[in-house]
């Protein structure tokens, strides 16, 4: 759900109390003046600025009338028409004016963009101000730091061309909130029919989106669902659900599950997470286990903060945690978008300096895991409009948003434009794949599990669906991934993916098929490392020999044979003799672990049973393997 903020001028009911003592000489003038003040008291804007234009014509000296004109204007965000009074009340100088009328005029200036002017508005009420308002003081500063910040931006701008998604997304409705999948083939957003708001869907083929569909009626009710974000594999949806009779608060996060080709009915996230508060805006992290989202509960810094929670082994979210001041500040943040990447996090602010209202900025996790100072997207991404919303592609090249332009083709639509590149997160790649049996050929529920063997991070564990055995999991590059899919009654598959700067955008595509657990199967293991030379385990062994370990802890009648292997490079009898230290470290690992001796042998064969040439590089590190051969069952 977007956040609305209501703006309280308080300059117009101060000025609508004390300025009925203010008479002016003309008759005419003062009766359209009281007339204003009835209109007023009935909230009836339109109709007291009708009846200020009519008092000030009788009397262009009216000061106090040209105030509450342009304080009503400014209420109506028709922000030039106040500017001009204003500007006309602080001509005529008949008394002295509050400080206060420089500092609305200001803000008048600020939200059209006039920022030099503004500056020297707000920099004059500081100067004149003489109240106890400090928080009006401290916002006064703030004003200004945007102004300057605005100042520079505007001479050094962004390139910056909206694209509109078109009619196949975009109709005569509002469209907002965009998220994608990681591959980039699914667009779920939000859309506002008839006052009612609901999740669509548009699935990519051939470059093209196709028509948008409601994405389910188990999520889409009579109530609002909004604000949603996708899991980069696209099975997990956590959005905002408001005012729903499981709702604890205003609004509320609440997450459905992908089952199949079908989505389950969503459940509220509970206690620990939601509050009586307004709770919205979800960002989930790639690997699924850290949930951002925006909330007004107590404890925060500012109106409304962005907020963490994490998921423990036992599948139970955190209490949240706000992200403190290296993201929140005493105003308004909203609407986080956590990239693929795990690294780079977007959001809107009015806080930190930038071009007047809510602008879009952007901030990378540090070595210690802190955020960032966040950083400004610029002019003209950002303006004195309200900019916030921001989705990110999964290749980091583009931005999707929602804004009422020019070419639109109704209410608000989404638009796509190409991201600066200092904006831009870091490289990600995919593994994407079936699982299948291999002699059926039929989908498999495996349990799929990525683990960056650098710094340990599980960064994907779930489970495929037996009615497409389908998975998509998330590789930020730069680091080396262990690769396995395990199901029960079968063996596991193992592989090995090192990822360098060069294989950024270039995903893998696996077909996987699952060998059942019989005498004579035989699996490779690609994550069992040694040093050269020698045959002591590796620590980022620990992954692939956990799963050997459960592999036989489930299947307790299972005997399997270790095998080592090496390739022809240096003396065969050398090369014998490691291969068979290094089997026997595997065999130690599971003994030491409590696996019966009596299940397990261990061989080493050298170079003599290569599976690839011994003429390449490539070819003799295939041949440098452990791995193991079902012997009984």
């Amino acid at each position: 759900m977007k956040k609305i903020t209501i703006a309280f001028f308080y300059l117009l009911f101060i000025t609508s109390s004390f300025v009925r003592a203010q008479e002016s000489a003309v008759k005419k003038a003062q009766q359209n003046f009281e007339y204003a003040q009835k209109s007023l008291l009935t909230k009836d804007y339109d109709g007291a600025a009708k009846s200020l234009e009519d008092a000030v014509a009788a009397d262009p000296s009216f000061q106090f009338a040209f105030v509450q004109l342009a304080d009503i204007y400014k209420l109506k965000r028709s922000f030039e028409k106040a500017k001009v009074n204003y500007l006309k009340a602080i001509d005529i100088q008949t008394v002295p004016l509050a400080a206060r009328v420089y500092y609305s005029l200001g803000e008048a200036e600020l939200n059209s963009g006039q920022y030099a002017d503004a500056g020297k508005h707000f920099s004059l009420f500081k100067m004149a101000y003489q109240g106890k308002d400090r928080e009006m003081v401290l916002k006064a500063e703030k004003y200004i730091r945007d102004c300057d910040f605005a100042t520079v931006a505007i001479k050094a701008p962004e390139k910056y061309v909206p694209i509109n998604l078109g009619p196949f997304i975009n109709t005569k409705d509002r469209e907002y909130l965009p998220t994608l999948t990681a591959d980039g083939s699914t667009l779920i957003f939000s859309r506002t029919v008839e006052g009612n708001e609901d999740f669509y869907i548009s699935r990519k083929v051939n470059k093209e989106w196709k028509t948008a569909i409601p994405l389910s009626d188990k999520i889409n009710t009579r109530f609002n669902e909004g604000a949603q974000s996708i899991s980069p594999d696209g099975m997990y949806l956590f959005f905002t659900g408001c005012n729903r009779p499981d709702g604890l608060g205003s609004c509320d996060l609440y997450v459905s599950h992908k089952n199949g080709n079908q989505w389950d009915a969503p459940f509220n996230l509970g206690s620990v997470v939601n509050s009586s508060s307004w709770d919205s805006q979800p960002a989930v992290t790639p690997d699924g286990n850290t949930l951002y989202f925006v909330s007004n509960r107590p404890g925060g810094i500012g109106g409304y903060d962005i907020w963490k929670t994490t998921l423990n082994g036992e599948g139970e979210w955190s209490k949240p945690e706000n992200l403190g001041p290296d993201i929140n500040t005493v105003y308004d943040e909203n609407t986080p978008f956590i990239h693929p990447d795990g690294k780079t996090l977007y959001f809107s602010s009015n806080g930190w300096p930038g071009m007047g209202s809510m602008d879009i900025f952007y901030s990378r996790a540090q070595a210690d895991g802190k955020w960032g100072k966040p950083v400004n997207l610029g002019y003209p991404i950002n303006t004195f409009n309200e900019e916030s919303g921001l989705m990110v592609s999964p290749d980091g090249t583009e931005g999707y948003f929602s804004s009422i332009l020019k070419d639109g083709l109704g209410d608000m639509d989404i638009y796509r434009f190409k991201l600066p590149a200092a904006a831009r997160p870091l490289p990600i790649t995919y593994v994407k794949g079936i699982v299948r049996d291999k002699e059926t050929r039929g989908y498999l529920e495996a349990k799929v599990q990525v683990v960056n063997l650098k710094t340990k991070e599980t960064k994907f564990n779930d489970f495929t669906s037996k009615d497409n055995g389908e998975f998509l999991a998330v590789m930020p590059l730069g680091s080396t991934y262990a690769f396995n899919a395990v199901a029960d009654g079968y063996l596991f598959y193992s592989e090995n993916f090192e990822l360098n700067q060069a294989k950024s955008g270039q995903p893998y595509l696996l077909e996987i098929y699952l060998e059942k657990l019989k005498p004579g199967a035989n699996v490779v293991l690609k994550n069992i490392f040694f040093d050269t030379n020698k045959a002591e385990l590796l620590p980022p062994s620990i992954t692939e020999l956990t799963n050997l370990l459960q592999l036989l802890q489930a299947n307790t009648s299972v005997s399997i044979e270790i095998q080592g292997h090496t390739d022809n490079e240096g003396n065969a009898e050398a090369n014998q003799k490691l291969s068979l230290q290094r089997s026997k470290a595997v065999y130690d690992y599971l003994t030491a672990n409590k696996v019966k001796p009596e299940r397990l042998t261990f061989k080493g064969f050298g170079a003599t049973k290569p599976i690839s040439s011994n003429d390449t590089p490539a070819g003799r590190q295939q041949n440098r393997r452990t791995s193991f051969i079902i012997t009984g069952i």
